[in-house]
């Protein structure tokens, strides 16, 4: 499957879940499948919880989590926050 297609399973709506990014025709949020996966919850576990998914569901969630992290970025301190509340 191309990224292109892969992409194509992840719908926003301004109408469903407040515009954020879902999985075509259900209301799971990608960011919901990425912070899962991060956290260790494997592929077949989430098929097996979310039985409206495919495998190709989780590749769709990858594949825009990994355009939006080509194209955009977030700072944060990468050492002990500083007393002044920085």
């Amino acid at each position: 499957m191309t990224r292109d297609e892969l992409l194509a399973r992840v719908s926003i709506d301004p109408a469903v879940c407040g515009g954020k990014p879902c999985i075509r025709g259900t209301r799971i949020w990608v960011s919901l499948l990425l912070d899962m996966m991060a956290a260790g919850t494997a592929q077949a576990e989430l098929v097996q919880e979310y039985p409206q998914l495919t495998t190709d569901d989780l590749r769709a969630a990858l594949a825009y989590g990994a355009d939006l992290a080509r194209d955009r970025f977030v700072s944060w301190a990468s050492g002990p926050v500083a007393a002044s509340g920085r």
